[in-house]
């Protein structure tokens, strides 16, 4: 009798996907495959439930009108994330496309600078379930779209206004003191290019 013996790597770190596949990918037991495979095609992600807790960051809305207490109740049953570091030129489809593969979404609402109303590099994205928010939460969190490292962060629910850019100049505050050239996020921060 024929026992298939799984190496320990394969439940702890999945390895590499090369694309297009070599010809030593396929030579790759199946495990590891079908492994690679549910990674690229999300379904791994989906198939994941939360099983353990996901830590909430030290961000804090600033504008949230309740106490403390009362942020953190909504903060531990949230199904919102707030996203961050976002290029001024980075779509919603994009957005969709990255954090869909964590689970289904209900809503996109992407930052916008409250003088021109464009895109000012943040976005809250809503799930229906909070699985699929930790999900991003554990996956998503410190990946790379457009070339920049974004950063998710839980929110305790978005509410109309909170969409646009707190900054004097409509966008948001951290792009007004900026003093280095960031291509992604519309050059130089408004303060300096006001200098």
């Amino acid at each position: 009798m024929m026992t298939t013996r799984l190496a320990p790597w394969f439940w702890s770190t999945p390895p590499a996907f090369p694309f297009p596949p070599s010809a030593a990918w396929f030579s790759r037991p199946w495990p590891c495959r079908v492994w690679c495979f549910c990674i690229m095609s999300g379904g791994l992600l989906k198939a994941l439930r939360s099983d353990s807790y996901v830590e909430l960051s030290e961000y804090r809305d600033q504008h949230f009108r309740g106490d403390n207490e009362e942020q953190e109740k909504l903060l531990k049953k949230s199904c919102t994330l707030y996203v961050g570091n976002l290029s001024f030129y980075t779509t919603e489809e994009q957005i969709y496309e990255l954090f869909s593969k964590s689970g289904d979404i209900k809503k996109i609402i992407m930052g916008l600078d409250k003088m021109k109303k464009t895109a000012c590099g943040f976005c809250f994205v809503e799930y229906y379930s909070r699985a699929d928010a930790e999900n991003a939460m554990r996956y998503i969190n410190g990946t790379r779209l457009d070339d920049r490292i974004i950063r998710t962060d839980w929110d305790a629910g978005f509410k109309e206004g909170r969409q646009y850019g707190r900054g004097r100049s409509g966008g948001q505050v951290r792009d007004e003191y900026r003093e280095d050239y960031d291509a992604g996020r519309g050059g130089y921060g408004k303060l300096a290019q006001k200098q």
